[in-house]
């Protein structure tokens, strides 16, 4: 699917060049657009290099909690709840081990450490498939998790605001938490509907609870708050939740006699790798999304919504950040060009910017997961999956928007 949709963006790049040269005169829309390849090439490989020592030092961080057990523990911890959520898994099954890492790892905004183990956990699961075309409840409930990406630290979206020069890359910390606990809840509730699940166990409500609990006196705290005090407390209580838990994995490692400065630099030296590796995906998307935009096709696509919204009398400033919703169920990377695409455009701490910041890390990309975990295993009917993490999808997307009007105007 994703090659299609990158060759979509030229396709119609090309037609919407064509129409603005001879529809409308404008001479130069291939210059544009030629000049926009040369400039997001060399925009990919900035971002790209610009990361290599914000990755390697997250990556370090993660080596330590690693070695110190926490993260382990964080999988144990979330075991009982999804014995419950899924009682078709027997316990003690492979598959819970599995998907509780999984989930720790996007809990943790460690995407490429948990997509090998989201594969890993479908595959335990599909071991227990009696129709191995056909997903189960099992499998279609944690691909809708996966796909409301729940995410407590999104690294990821930090990093590229700091690479962008972003005043304080934290201050989305709190507006994604949000967006991405609802998008998590309507995921889990909508599938939990269509499965006829039993969400009145009292571990499944005490867990729901809990985080339910924790999200409202959370969003209650900060109701109080003036529009100034509500930025300052947002960017002190983000950036104090990240370094806490840099100390945290620190002293857990050293209790446990490791060697932190080793762990971390053993850690580290991923961070080089990984950063080098996006460049050609990153490339490859932000210059067919830059000529995409250079050709005005974007422009008459969001003029249409703006235009709807305007009829309403509602705010326009959101559908600036629409490319970004749009694009995240079918590509992370195509999402993530059009994050950086409107920081580049709008500047890194506009409201279009932090409003597009937020949804990237609100929602996944249900698209792919699908095609990749699915199609892991070999299944080709994915029954309600879609459906349910579509509809979680939508809910990430709207609390977005909602908390953006709340936390940046």
């Amino acid at each position: 699917m994703l090659h299609r949709i990158w060759l979509g963006f030229f396709l119609l790049a090309f037609a919407s060049a064509l129409y603005q040269w001879l529809g409308q005169g404008d001479s130069d829309v291939f210059q544009r657009m030629v000049s926009s390849l040369f400039d997001m090439a060399t925009l990919s490989v900035e971002l790209a290099i610009g990361l290599i020592g914000l990755m390697a030092l997250w990556l370090g961080v993660v080596s330590l909690g690693e070695a110190s057990g926490l993260v382990d523990k964080l999988a144990r911890l979330l075991s009982p709840l999804f014995r419950r959520l899924m009682p078709e898994v027997p316990p003690g099954h492979p598959a819970i081990s599995s998907m509780t890492l999984n989930l720790s790892a996007n809990v943790l905004g460690l995407d490429n450490a948990a997509t090998p183990l989201g594969i890993k956990a479908m595959k335990d699961l599909q071991s227990l498939n009696p129709t191995p075309t056909v997903a189960t409840n099992a499998q279609a409930l944690f691909l809708v998790l996966n796909t409301s990406s729940v995410t407590l630290f999104p690294v990821t979206v930090l990093l590229y605001r700091a690479q962008m020069g972003a005043e304080d890359p934290a201050a989305v910390f709190l507006p994604i938490l949000i967006a991405t606990s609802c998008s998590t809840l309507a995921g889990l509730l909508v599938t939990a509907w269509v499965q006829k699940l039993d969400l009145r166990d009292s571990v499944v409500l005490g867990s729901l609870g809990l985080a339910f609990a924790c999200l409202l006196a959370l969003i209650a705290w900060l109701a109080t708050l003036g529009a100034d005090e509500l930025q300052r407390q947002s960017s002190l209580l983000s950036n104090f939740l990240i370094f806490s838990l840099i100390m945290l994995f620190l002293l857990a490692a050293h209790r446990k006699s490791v060697n932190v400065y080793e762990t971390f630099i053993e850690g580290a030296k991923q961070g080089f790798e990984t950063a080098i590796g996006i460049i050609p995906y990153l490339l490859a998307m932000l210059v067919a999304i830059g000529c995409f935009r250079a050709s005005g096709a974007l422009d008459l696509l969001m003029d249409a919504l703006r235009q709807g919204v305007a009829l309403m009398g509602w705010d326009t400033r959101w559908v600036d950040a629409m490319p970004t919703a749009l694009m995240k169920p079918l590509s992370g990377s195509g999402a993530r060009a059009m994050m950086i695409d409107t920081m580049n455009t709008f500047g890194v701490d506009s409201f279009q910017a932090r409003l597009a910041a937020t949804m990237q890390a609100s929602t996944e990309t249900t698209f792919y997961v699908l095609a990749v975990y699915f199609g892991s295993v070999g299944i080709r009917h994915a029954r309600h999956a879609l459906a349910c993490g579509l509809a979680a999808d939508a809910a990430g997307i709207g609390a977005a928007i909602a908390v953006a009007y709340w936390f940046y105007t």
